[in-house]
């Protein structure tokens, strides 16, 4: 049992292992999701308050997935994913929309801008990690 114990253990630190970068201009937003991915799912959250800034750090932390705002000053989330596509390194990187525009968006819009899918504001935050695991294919492992 003790090949199990360690695989168990291998598992938990894999799932732990997922670098998350979120890209919102909301202190509030933030705080919450940092909070509920920090506590439940055991990732790390990097947080950036406006596109520019994101992508800067995309670019510095190569994260696992970046949840991003749609609406935002200056730069928006579309205008992002333009800057993030035209850089080859940064292709690989799975985009999840976090955004109040939920409903206005079809899932062939967001899938034609290769984002791997859509979470809508309000969202719950004891499940949102589940809908990012769910919108990246990931395992949970529960």
């Amino acid at each position: 049992m003790r090949g199990g114990t360690v695989l168990l253990q291998t598992m938990m630190v894999t799932s732990a292992s997922k670098r998350i970068l979120l890209i919102d201009d909301e202190p509030d937003v933030q705080r919450v999701v940092q909070t509920c991915l920090e506590k439940i799912a055991q990732w790390t959250v990097i947080t950036a308050t406006s596109a520019e800034e994101g992508l800067l750090k995309a670019i510095a932390e190569q994260p696992d997935v970046i949840l991003l705002d749609i609406m935002m000053p200056k730069m928006d989330g579309y205008m992002f994913l333009d800057e993030l596509w035209a850089k080859p390194e940064m292709q690989f990187i799975p985009v999840v929309f976090l955004t109040a525009q939920a409903g206005l968006l079809k899932p062939h819009h967001y899938e034609t801008l290769g984002v791997k899918g859509i979470i809508a504001k309000p969202f719950d935050p004891l499940t949102l990690h589940r809908a990012i695991a769910s919108a990246l294919n990931w395992d949970l492992g529960t």
